[in-house]
């Protein structure tokens, strides 16, 4: 089985958020599962020189691009057993900034798109299933029915598309990307790739996919729901048959506090005590006051989909619990101006780190006590999976992934990783962020078991694999693997079976004594 997979980002090579780890990780335990795997993606200028000169050209050819025929190079490296193919052009991914934000975005993922399709024929690599993710490859499914479907070795390639977040939709105008395309204009109509007088990348995928999944459970089915749709939820209603989701894992090795090097002291779920160090030492770092309280912690993009009208709203009433707060991320200027407000009418208990610090991060994760997620949606999200791994509980809104990976804290039963709330309300997440910094002080033994469950936790991608497995499996018709099968240990050497005595029969019991009344 050869799979492809397509993809704007992948780490360690370019990352500018969670699709880069999904598309780094999972491949690779897929080849642990006995896939063959590659991934293609574009050859920015960003990628890291140290990644650059690994690389071996394969090959160059030129694309039709409209009237243009445009350079197109191939280079490639090999990493844990996925070969790694980067699409060369300078002229279209070179620059600045990996996502542009304009028009000229729609030319550089519509080249990517064809690029793709045209490297097959000379690399004389046809994969059984094309993974596309999300909009930047999303008129892959519909350029491979309607200009690759007919020639030898496209025949039989299927393709999957992957939402990783619906609201981003790739949408611009028809007439201007298909100049350079060549589709049939009979594409563009609400039955296909037609988004409210535009053209839609993200529809194109959605309706031309032999399969769609997106990245929870959770949120493949509020997708299909006016409130999470973003006006597609019609298709994706339509095409309920052929949609499923599978919860992302994260790097199990990579995020590792036993083994951290990125971090002042490890720990495990065994011997948390490392934990205490990470947090003195995060304290003396960042200037906050060296006292054991309740440390909350926050690494994200600081964008009003992470639910941070939330916290501001109810932050000075978070900040009279005698409690530490550390923000980590960047994004609109609102929410930056207002934790750097933040930090300066609450100095040595509130501090922010506008700016993307991976190590900072990782120590925020082995520092705090309670991680803060009140996402409006989410996808997925793996900062929740990476704060428990780290022995951070985790404080969450129940979207997405959040609900399919955060089991709330029972008091009757014990049970339960971390504390959510449901409705989007900034008072419903103050009362359970309330309650969990009232466990923290009053129960210390019940916060060490939370702790240390949330840690055993296995968000690895080993289960996620599976699924994907069956998933390719099911699409391209191939039975089931079979198990490996049962070694039985040999007889002891004595009398044959025939000769030996017969077993004994069990003693019969005695009748149980009658109870007699007082």
């Amino acid at each position: 089985m050869k799979i492809l997979f397509a993809a704007s980002e992948c780490f360690p090579y370019i990352k500018t958020g969670g699709l880069a780890d999904v598309v780094g990780s999972l491949p690779k335990e897929l080849v642990r599962e006995g896939a063959e795997v590659a991934v293609m993606l574009p050859k920015y200028t960003q990628i890291d020189e140290y990644y650059i000169l690994r690389m071996e050209h394969i090959c160059h050819f030129t694309v039709q691009f409209g009237s243009y025929s445009v350079f197109c190079g191939i280079d490639s490296l090999v990493q844990d057993n996925v070969r790694i193919y980067f699409i060369d052009n300078l002229a279209v991914f070179g620059g600045d900034k990996i996502y542009t934000g304009d028009e000229q975005e729609g030319f550089r993922f519509a080249f990517f798109c064809r690029a793709v399709l045209e490297s097959f024929k000379h690399l004389n690599y046809y994969p059984d299933v094309i993974h596309c993710n999300d909009w930047q490859t999303g008129l892959i499914p519909v350029l491979l029915n309607d200009q690759y479907r007919s020639l030898d070795g496209y025949r039989d390639v299927h393709t999957v598309y992957t939402i990783h977040n619906l609201k981003y939709q790739g949408i611009f105008d028809w007439h201007r990307i298909n100049s350079v395309l060549g589709l049939n204009e009979g594409y563009f109509s609400p039955n296909n790739l037609e988004f409210y007088g535009l053209l839609s990348f993200m529809k194109a995928g959605l309706v031309f996919a032999n399969r769609i999944t997106t990245v929870s459970p959770t949120y493949a089915e509020e997708i299909r729901t006016g409130y999470f749709g973003e006006r597609l939820d019609g298709l994706l209603r339509a095409r309920q048959n052929v949609l499923s989701g599978i919860l992302n894992g994260i790097d199990v090795i990579s995020f590792d506090p036993s083994t951290d090097i990125q971090i002042p002291a490890h720990f495990n779920a065994a011997d948390t005590s490392g934990k205490k160090i990470c947090k003195a030492e995060l304290q003396k770092e960042l200037g906050l006051e060296p006292r054991d309280v309740p440390l909350i912690g926050l690494v994200t993009r600081l964008t009003a989909q992470k639910g941070l009208d939330l916290i501001t709203c109810v932050l000075n009433d978070i900040m009279r619990m005698d409690v530490q707060m550390v923000v980590v991320g960047t994004g609109d200027k609102y929410f930056e101006d207002a934790f750097r407000d933040a930090q300066y009418r609450f100095p040595g208990r509130f501090v922010c780190c506008l700016r993307h610090d991976e190590q900072i991060a990782r120590r925020v994760y082995a520092a705090s006590d309670m991680y803060l997620m009140p996402s409006q949606f989410e996808p997925c999200g793996l900062s929740q999976m990476i704060a428990m791994r780290y022995g951070s509980i985790p404080v969450v809104r129940e979207t997405g992934g959040l609900r399919d990976s955060v089991l709330p804290y029972n008091w009757y039963t014990d049970d339960g990783n971390g504390f959510s709330f449901h409705d989007y309300n900034a008072h419903d997440m103050l009362h359970v962020l309330e309650n969990a910094v009232g466990y923290w002080y009053d129960d210390r033994p019940m916060w060490e078991r939370l702790m240390k469950r949330a840690m055993k936790t296995d968000f690895s991608w080993a289960v996620s694999a599976r699924k994907y497995m069956e998933l390719y499996r099911g699409l391209l018709g191939l039975p089931e693997p079979e198990p490996a099968p049962v070694r039985r240990r040999a007889p002891r050497a004595g009398k044959p079976a025939s000769e030996k005595a017969p077993a004994k029969k069990p003693a019969a019991k005695k009748p149980a004594a009658k109870k007699t009344e007082a």
